[in-house]
């Protein structure tokens, strides 16, 4: 199992010491690092500006948001940072949720699966480089039909030559179906709230979705270069309760803040994992505002199973659990300055 490291969202502004973290994370040998896009700002800027100063670390996005960029402005981002960074680049997606693509991005949110099926044939396409784009698709047509606009569009190849046709892309996933879809037209799945424990459950999912590519490869070798990295808390401390503290909010913020009542799928996977009473509770502390009684009431046994917290000691036992699963990236999201020793502590 791998190591990355994941610079988190921006608050009001950059986090301070990702630069450094970076660098850190070339330094000490890890295998990626990846930054995140909400409703401020963007996943592929810090990653080129950081990444500028490293060498050797894989570069990726987790997530780029559909709704934030055409298909093809996203390949034309994801070809010219793969070049310039060598071949090092990884184009993570996610569709977000409704409440970011209806009330910032102004699109429509039903079928993101299909939407997204269209999304990535569209970059593939565009990678691959073998004919100008075409397609009539429910969300996206290219060129835009002459009825529509001036009649004057015309179906366009770009003109960089992508460095790699075959630019790995992964798929941000938490329901079952949307793993699936990973599995089917991806090439990695990045999950969040993730667990050893569902590992059987994922790896049926998986299987589910290989079983279903029609047009890329399918047999063990595809699969056995599929990628699942997934984003994991870790936070250094006196002991498990006192660390866990600091995962609280994150965690309150995910199920009480980032959707709805009835329409929040951090709260649906974290619901699967057995703890649908807590997410209601903090969905009700967080709606009236109550922020502090929101992380209160997330559960220890909660953050011990989607985050690794404690003494380095504890750190390392925790993540023996996940040596073993499906997981062949472990995402590290942490503090900059506990970066190194969270690297030895999970090093064997």
């Amino acid at each position: 199992m791998r190591l990355g490291y994941h610079t988190g969202y921006w608050s009001a502004g950059p986090p301070p010491g990702a630069a450094e973290a970076v660098l850190d994370a070339d330094r000490l040998g890890l295998d990626s690092v990846w930054t995140a896009e909400a409703y401020g700002s963007d996943a592929f800027t810090p990653l080129a500006w950081w990444g500028a100063r490293t060498s050797r670390v894989r570069l990726g996005t987790a997530v780029a948001q559909v709704a934030a960029r055409t298909p093809t402005a996203t390949a034309m981002a994801a070809l010219t940072l793969d070049h310039l960074s060598g071949g090092r680049f990884t184009l993570g997606l996610g569709v977000s949720g409704p409440q970011v693509v209806e009330g910032w991005y102004g699109l429509p949110y039903p079928r993101p699966l299909a939407r997204t099926r269209e999304f990535v044939a569209i970059v593939r396409d565009v990678l691959r480089r073998e004919a100008p784009v075409r397609t009539d698709g429910a969300f996206y047509r290219l060129p835009l039909p002459a009825d529509e606009g001036s009649g004057l569009g015309k179906a366009l190849r770009s003109t960089v030559h992508p460095l790699r046709a075959d630019l790995p892309i992964h798929l941000a996933a938490e329901g079952p179906k949307n793993i699936a879809l990973a599995a089917e037209i991806a090439d990695g799945w990045l999950p969040l709230f993730s667990a050893p424990r569902l590992d059987d459950e994922v790896r049926t999912l998986l299987a589910d979705g290989f079983a279903a590519r029609r047009d890329r490869p399918a047999d063990a070798e595809a699969q056995a270069g599929f990628e699942v990295t997934a984003t994991v808390p870790v936070v250094l401390g006196e002991d498990v309760e006192s660390a866990a503290d600091a995962v609280r909010p994150f965690v309150a913020l995910y199920a009480g803040g980032m959707g709805t009542k009835g329409a929040n799928f951090h709260a649906n996977a974290l619901a699967r994992l057995g703890y649908a009473d807590a997410c209601t509770e903090i969905q009700a502390h967080w709606a009236a505002g109550d922020r502090a009684r929101a992380a209160a009431a997330v559960p220890t046994e909660l953050v011990r199973d989607v985050a690794l917290v404690g003494t380095e000691a504890d750190v390392r036992e925790q993540a023996e659990a996940w040596r073993g699963t499906v997981v062949t990236t472990l995402l590290i999201q942490a503090a900059p300055d506990q970066l190194e020793r969270i690297v030895r502590a999970l090093t064997p």
